[in-house]
Order: C-alpha cells, then structure tokens, then sequence
C-alpha cells in the first residue's frame, strides 16, 4: 500500500549508533596508540587510522539530517560540512536512482540534481550511509512529497 504524505519520512542521516561506534572505536584506537609499546612507525599508522575515524565521525554529526524533507517551504534541506543549504521544489531539476558497480554489486545512490539561485547546477549523490536507510525508501518518500522534480 503506498504511503501518504504525512506518513512519509522527512528526514535522513548516518544512523547515529553508527557514529558513536565510530568516535569509540576512534577513541581506542588513539588510546592504544598512545599507550601500547610499538615501533614508531606502528604507533603512527594506529593514531592516523585513529584520527581517520574521529574525523569520519565528526562529519557524520555534523551533517545531521543529511536530507531533509522542507514542508513548510516545499523543498529539501540538505546538510554539509559546509553548512545547511535550502532547494525549493521549483530548484530541484531531477531526482533519481542509479545503480553504481561496488564491490562486485551493483549499489543504489539517489541522485538529486539541483539549481542554486544563482543559476548554477549541483548534483547532489546520497548512498546508504548517507541516508541511514536504503536509496530506494527516501526516493519513494521524496515521491510522496512531489519533490522527483520534472526530469524523472
């Protein structure tokens, strides 16, 4: 049975157990960097990786709600490292599914192109982590809200 637009979820992101397994995981790497006796070049491979997660980790929380679903405007909201952007319905050109080769599979990204105001063309590609759920699931709730845009 196909949802309805109040059923409809209006935003995504990381799922945030999976930050916080991230900035632990971060965590005790650099620990054990710091604290375990190994050879240099070891230490420094563990506090790279170390580091690489807490970065990872930070971004994920920065960016909540990756995608947002704008009722009140009509449009998406989407978070970046650089901060929060607004497309109206009118901005949103297309929004599709494409299938991309991954690891021997093929894996689903949403792809959603937009206009800025000052005219300039954005792509705007969500995968799984992205989203914390599948592609397929925001594309249908983006569906509901009318927000596919005329190119699909």
């Amino acid at each position: 049975m196909p949802m309805s637009a109040d059923e409809a979820p209006l935003e995504w992101s990381t799922p945030l157990g999976a930050v916080i397994a991230l900035a632990v995981g971060g965590l005790a790497l650099g620990a054990a960097g710091l604290s375990v006796s190994i050879e240099p070049a070891g230490r420094v491979l563990v506090c790279v990786a170390a580091l690489g997660l807490l970065l990872t980790a930070a971004s994920a929380l920065r960016q909540r709600p990756r995608l947002a679903v704008d009722k009140e405007g009509g449009g998406i909201v989407v978070h970046r490292l650089t901060g929060r952007h607004e497309y109206s319905r009118s901005q949103i050109d297309r929004a599709r599914l494409v299938r991309y080769p991954r690891l021997g599979r093929r894996v689903p990204m949403l792809e959603i192109d937009v206009r800025t105001e000052d005219g300039t063309e954005r792509l705007l590609i969500f995968g799984r982590w992205d989203l914390g759920t599948t592609p397929e699931d925001v594309f249908d709730a983006l569906t509901v809200h009318r927000l596919v845009g005329r190119g699909q």
